[in-house]
């Protein structure tokens, strides 16, 4: 991309991809001439051979080629490998050029190229200005950018890193190269790992390289086949090849083709799901966790009313209604009331991905921040998704946490900001899960974010009794002929699915201990006549108080609920904070 080239087409940047065409529209502009590229800047980029055929190749390589093909001279640089030339042309002007560096300072570089970046960074300035002195039109292309400046404490940082981060700001502002034809280009993957003062410097243009949509991988796919008969090696067609990779790079994706291709591994859905899975959780390195759903909502018992809700945001995020679809639920309720299946479960009514939050957080500065944001990519690249956050009110924190250099606010702040974008209104699927409602910060517990607030609770009657023990019965694989499971509990037990699960699991257990491979109402009514359930009253009349408190519709709590005051409500959740010593 040079000036040279604006005149040999109409649109000079036609069939550039998006970011490819924001960076030469700030480059036309001529305000910036530092550009940080950050996000997928290791994935392929189009390109054309000398034969102009698509192919697909490196970023550097797409620099170099296709968006300053028509640069006099283009320039890499790295820790690892130094100052390199991207033509020979410029490799043997490069020479020439520190030959005459080595006479006028004693130097020997023109041998032997020096990687650090106290010596690489000057040899660098001084040959760009030397050839925009002479009129030429020039691109440096920094890799590993966050490596010279890191995204630590600038107190923190080594003098070497100090130098680095002055002479990349500096470059920023300097008006010869805002005056001439450069263009300095910075590559990190990760926003957060490079320091502030260049990510957040109104002279540097910061572009975001995402993960590949569904039309670029649909046209990835077709130029890789090259001409073979998608069905030759796929059961899967080519639209939904496209439509069910959501979140892979073209890399990954040219894996899945390649061993398909040249191992004779046939391409089903089965083993696209598992694919999938195993790439997305290697490049989150145990960030997020992928969860199948392997039922819908159907295997959930009872919470009828949370379910009729559900199944209508299913039935308008299959229609393609998102506009109608909350940014996301907060579902509470006392421990044991399957929440987490709950969300689960509608992931598999609309067949998307659902993956959960594991612990992105680290005791290295600027590490949290780096994998909030490789997550935030992938989750963009992934819509539709639901995304499940387990004990929420623990897990994120809030926005006054203090002691350890502003990490914690600053992440909570960053996820807030995420959850809020209405850009994302029914591809991100919020569910916030916990059993204590009232400590989640109301940021984001605000229509914006977790609109729909859902309450569960404990079985109320004895029909939600057995049809709860029906379908734990069939996940254990029980084959138990009782009438009613209520009838065999003490009267007004108030047993959690875990609580009926540990029952039955025992009385499994029992029978297994006399030989028999299934239980008998006897042994069910034995192990229900000695099981002592944990005790905790006072705890969870709060969650299940905390759960009504926090319920935005009436509709979704029992009849004992529904008709009590707030007040009252508010008042006995102080009383019970105080006698737990909770304040």
């Amino acid at each position: 991309m040079a000036r040279t080239r604006k005149s040999e087409s109409a649109d000079p940047l036609q069939g550039l991809p998006a970011w490819a065409r924001k960076l030469a529209q700030a480059y036309y502009t001529k305000t910036v001439s530092t550009f940080l590229l950050h996000g997928s800047v290791r994935d392929l980029q189009p390109l054309q051979d000398a034969e102009g055929q698509r192919t697909f190749g490196p970023l550097k390589t797409f620099l170099a080629e296709e968006l300053f093909g028509g640069r006099d001279h283009v320039l890499f640089y790295d820790r690892s490998s130094g100052i390199r030339a991207a033509s020979p042309d410029t490799q043997k002007d490069l020479a020439r050029a520190m030959a005459a560096y080595d006479t006028l300072y004693g130097t020997d570089y023109a041998k032997v190229m020096p990687r650090d970046p106290g010596r690489a960074l000057q040899i660098a300035e001084n040959y760009l200005r030397m050839r925009l002195a002479d009129g030429q039109s020039l691109a440096l292309v920094i890799d590993f950018a966050e490596t010279l400046a890191p995204g630590a404490d600038i107190g923190a940082l080594s003098s070497e890193d100090r130098f680095s981060l002055a002479t990349l700001v500096k470059w920023a502002c300097d008006p010869q190269f805002l005056a001439g034809d450069l263009s300095v280009v910075l590559l990190v993957e990760n926003l957060a790992e490079i320091s502030p003062r260049l990510a957040r410097n109104p002279y540097v243009a910061s572009i975001e390289l995402p993960l590949p949509t569904e039309e670029e991988r649909l046209d990835f796919v077709q130029t890789k086949l090259d001409g073979r008969k998608l069905a030759s090696v796929s059961d899967v067609g080519l639209a939904a090849l496209a439509k069910t990779t959501a979140g892979l790079s073209r890399i990954n994706l040219d894996r899945v083709l390649t061993e398909a291709t040249e191992r004779q591994i046939r391409i089903t859905p089965e083993l696209l799901k598992d694919k999938k899975k195993e790439i997305i959780q290697a490049e989150c390195h145990g960030l997020l966790e992928f969860i199948e759903p392997a039922h819908a909502l159907d295997a959930v018992a009872g919470h009828a009313r949370a379910k009729q809700m559900l199944r209508q945001a299913a039935s308008a995020l299959k229609k393609g209604r998102l506009e109608v679809l909350p940014m996301g639920y907060l579902v509470a309720g006392p421990v044991g009331t399957g929440k987490t299946f709950l969300a689960t479960c509608f992931a598999g009514e609309i067949g998307i991905p659902c993956v959960k939050f594991l612990n992105f957080r680290s005791q290295w500065q600027g590490v949290t921040e780096a994998n909030l944001e490789k997550i935030f990519n992938l989750l963009k690249a992934l819509w539709p998704v639901a995304v499940m956050i387990d004990e929420a009110d623990a897990f994120l924190g809030n926005r006054d946490a203090s002691g350890d250099s502003g990490t914690s606010s600053r992440v909570f702040a960053s996820i807030a900001s995420f959850m809020g974008n209405t850009e994302y209104r029914g591809k991100i699927v919020w569910f916030l899960l916990t059993c204590r409602p009232d400590l989640l910060p109301i940021d984001l517990k605000r229509q914006g974010r977790a609109e729909e607030h859902v309450a569960l609770f404990y079985p109320q009657s004895d029909a939600e009794r057995d049809e709860l023990y029906k379908v734990v019965a069939k996940k254990l694989k029980m084959n138990l002929d009782v009438p009613s499971f209520a009838a065999v509990l003490p009267k007004g037990a108030q047993l959690s699915g875990a609580d009926i699960e540990a029952i039955l699991v025992r009385s499994k257990f029992a029978a297994l201990n006399e030989g028999r491979e299934q239980p008998t109402e006897a042994d069910v009514r034995a192990v229900v006549s000695d099981f002592v359930p944990p005790s905790y009253p006072l705890e969870l009349e709060l969650q299940n108080l905390a759960a009504v408190q926090e319920c935005t519709s009436r509709e979704l709590l029992p009849e004992a609920y529904r008709s009590m005051e707030r007040d009252v409500i508010t008042r006995r959740i102080r009383e019970l904070k105080l006698l737990l010593e909770e304040g």
